[in-house]
């Protein structure tokens, strides 16, 4: 019989033993009247009381039913009735009374409790199963994992049935688990993640408190060992070894190391560095965050003539420490590097140099030198060049062996101060290796400019100013740049030593202040005045110059205002404004220019067509290679035609009347800004001349220059000019002071040319 069957069966005897004890105590406090004896009714069980004495029982109080409550077993499923509970009753004289559970009610309503009583038929299940869980490695003993919970479908309250007891079946002996609590702990020292990291625990939930013949389930329970800091870093090797060009460039790896780490993530996580043999801090020791790996790169150049081993110590340190362990884990490893020889570029004495030379020097003057030497052991002659580049107009020579730097022209600190030159210097054996050098020169300043004034002074004078009054304030620059500073001497000329008009005061800032002398200065007397003054600087040798200020007499207002300066405007009403002043002229003016306009319009309407022959002053080239003819060889070609196209196509205009045809292009030519097309009026020309059987055969020049035709203003050419450009005098627009002074300079040239 199977196991489960024996324990169902076992429970079952056990539930009709406990029946029939409650039942035989039952009985026995019902007291016998007779003897019972007991029928059965539609498979109700009825019980019968005895006749004995019930006549005695008759006279008692009225009583119910003797109890009220029965139990019956859940899942009985056996042949025969199972026994409930029996009724009693005191309410028949005699044993006739019959029971059923339905018909005549002889007692009032009563409400039978029947209970069902609980066996053990269900299992423990884990409903949240299966569980994962994680735990540090190298937790203590006795650390908790997790609690797992299992739940029982019996009568927690009817014997044991749902008392549950927990045990482990899979997971010894690294796991332990609460019989009661069901929380799974740590069972064993010395858990190491790198030794194994995940485990399988199978927790089984007993009922009956454990006893035999209990319902049970299981659950799988998935441990992960979390890792910690708990193993220090190891170099694969504990020498390194490197060959290492001396040419390496800065920043470029040279050498990798790495140390690696059992523990995973941040845990493994290392950072290197060299902690002996590099005091002059020519390398240095980066982490790949990737790799992990101790990158070795160049701080400072390496130099096999100078040194060719190193031998470093690299340390290897974890940078999470662990509160658990006493410190951060560390390892060391040992790097020696041999530096390979390599051809490298000369090298300058100096990264720049510095050089001055004077702007008088003569050429070929000696500036100063440059060296490089090469720094490998076979020592190779260097070369010397100029950048040209950098010295576009070849103001230096430099000499190719002992790099002498020279002056190839002359130099002006005036217009460049600083001269920047690269010079190349280039190995013999090798012309690869080529290295740069920057020399600065310097030009440094000779006073070989004199002073000047600062711009063109022109200074007014009123004829109310009292004596003594500042009339101009000159000052004056240099070009050159004297290491101690500026400072000028002003004076005037001898000749005006004694001047009796003005003199000049020294403001003692590198400026003079020119006065008046009196107060009886009129523009009808002098209207204008020189006064020359001399400039010296303080160089050495001094420089001076002689400028001139010219100083104008005029008409003021009260308050010193400049009103007018010519000698007209004087005897002007005295009510005339300023802006009647302005209007006048600006009509003046609008008059000048209508006629100057009338003019033009004129002398163009009289221009003749053609240019006479005895008015052409432009030159002629003739060239021919026959002997005789002389002068008579200019009649081949008509020079006049060259000099107006309109005389093409053997149309030729009469000079005393004006032409009625005019030239048109031919289609599809390009024609002048005039509307005569040059060249195709030459290519006619010289068909003409080539076919013309009669014509001698002369090579000639024809040089010409045709102006055009069409403007108003006529030529601007003074060769055919007979009359001046105007006959007007217009000196009197410079008298009217400073604001028409240009306008009188523009008008007063045509005069001077006559003058001249």
């Amino acid at each position: 019989m199977p196991k489960r069957s024996q324990e169902m069966l076992m429970d079952l005897w056990l539930s009709l033993l406990l029946v029939w004890i409650t039942c035989v105590l039952s009985v026995s406090m019902t007291p016998i009247i007779g003897q019972s004896k007991s029928t059965q009714t539609g498979g109700s069980a009825v019980v019968a009381s005895g006749v004995g004495e019930g006549q005695r029982l008759l006279s008692r109080a009225k009583r119910g039913w003797v109890w009220n409550q029965m139990f019956v077993l859940e899942e009985f499923s056996g042949p025969d009735p199972i026994l409930v509970g029996r009724l009693h009753t005191d309410k028949v004289e005699n044993d006739t009374a019959r029971y059923s559970l339905s018909g005549q009610l002889l007692e009032p309503m009563t409400e039978f409790i029947i209970k069902v009583q609980d066996i053990n038929d269900n299992a423990p299940k884990f409903t949240e199963g299966p569980y994962h869980a994680a735990v540090e490695e190298m937790s203590a003993v006795g650390t908790s994992v997790i609690t797992v919970t299992a739940t029982d479908a019996d009568d927690p309250v009817y014997g044991n049935s749902a008392k549950l007891v927990y045990s482990i079946l899979e997971g010894q002996p690294y796991f332990s688990v609460d019989p009661n609590s069901a929380t799974i702990r740590i069972a064993l020292h010395g858990m190491d993640r790198e030794m194994r990291e995940d485990y399988q625990v199978v927790i089984q939930a007993k009922d009956m408190g454990g006893h035999m013949g209990g319902l049970s389930g299981t659950t799988t329970v998935s441990i992960t060992l979390q890792d910690i800091n708990d193993n220090p870093p190891k170099f694969s090797k504990s020498l390194y070894e490197f060959v290492i060009p001396e040419d390496l460039p800065l920043g470029k790896e040279g050498g990798k190391v790495k140390a690696n780490d059992r523990d995973i993530g941040e845990n493994a996580k290392s950072t290197y560095s060299i902690i002996e043999g590099d005091d002059q801090g020519v390398f240095e020791i980066i982490t790949n965050a990737t790799t992990q790996e101790g990158i070795l790169q160049l701080r400072k150049p390496l130099d096999y003539e100078s040194k060719r081993n190193y031998t470093l110590k690299v340390e290897a340190t974890n940078i999470r420490s662990e509160p658990r362990s006493n410190g951060p884990f560390k390892d060391t490893a040992t790097v020696k590097i041999v530096v390979e020889d390599s051809d490298e570029p000369p090298v300058f004495s100096k990264p720049m140099y510095l050089l001055e030379v004077d702007e008088n020097a003569p050429i070929n003057k000696i500036i100063g030198t440059v060296t490089a030497r090469d720094p490998d052991a076979t020592g190779s002659p260097i070369r010397y060049f100029i950048d040209r580049h950098t010295d576009l107009e070849r103001q230096f020579n430099i000499n190719v062996d002992n790099g002498r730097i020279t002056l190839a022209k002359p130099l002006d600190r005036e217009t460049d101060m600083w001269h920047n030159i690269t010079v190349t210097a280039t190995e013999v054996r090798n012309h690869s290796q080529i290295s740069r050098a920057v020399v600065a020169i310097r030009v440094m300043d000779i006073n070989d400019n004199a002073p000047e004034f600062a711009t063109e002074y022109e200074a007014f004078l009123c004829e109310n100013g009292k004596p003594g009054q500042v009339i101009q304030t000159v000052s004056a620059v240099d070009k050159d740049d004297p290491i101690q500073g500026h400072y000028f001497d002003y004076r005037l000329v001898p000749e005006m030593l004694n001047n009796p008009n003005f003199t000049i005061k020294n403001n003692q800032d590198n400026s003079i202040s020119v006065l008046a002398k009196h107060d009886t200065f009129r523009r009808q007397k002098q209207e204008m005045y020189f006064l020359p003054i001399i400039v010296t600087d303080n160089g050495n040798p001094p420089m001076s110059s002689t400028n001139t200020l010219t100083i104008r007499v005029c008409g003021c207002s009260k308050d010193g205002i400049v009103q007018s300066c010519n000698v007209e405007a004087y005897v002007l009403p005295i009510g005339l404004s300023m802006g009647a002043l302005i209007a006048i002229l600006a009509c003046i003016i609008l008059l000048l220019v209508i006629v100057v306009l009338f003019v033009t319009l004129r002398r163009h309407k009289n221009e003749p067509l053609i240019i006479k022959d005895d008015e052409d002053v432009r030159e002629n080239i003739i060239r021919y290679d026959d002997e005789g003819g002389g002068e008579e060889d200019t009649e081949a070609f008509d020079i006049a035609t060259l000099q107006n196209p309109d005389g093409i196509n053997g149309y030729l205009p009469r000079k005393d009347i004006k032409p009625d045809l005019q030239f048109m292009p031919r289609a599809g030519q390009h024609s002048g800004p005039n509307g005569v097309d040059v060249d195709e009026f030459i290519n006619v020309r010289l068909h003409e001349a080539d076919n013309d059987p009669t014509a001698p055969p002369y090579d000639s020049i024809q040089i010409y220059g045709y102006e055009g035709r069409g403007s108003i203003a006529g030529s601007l050419s003074s060769l055919e000019t007979a009359s001046s450009d105007s006959d007007q005098n217009y000196d009197y627009l410079r008298e009217w002071g400073p604001r028409f002074r240009r306008l009188g300079e523009l008008y007063s040239v045509g005069e001077s040319d006559r003058e001249t």
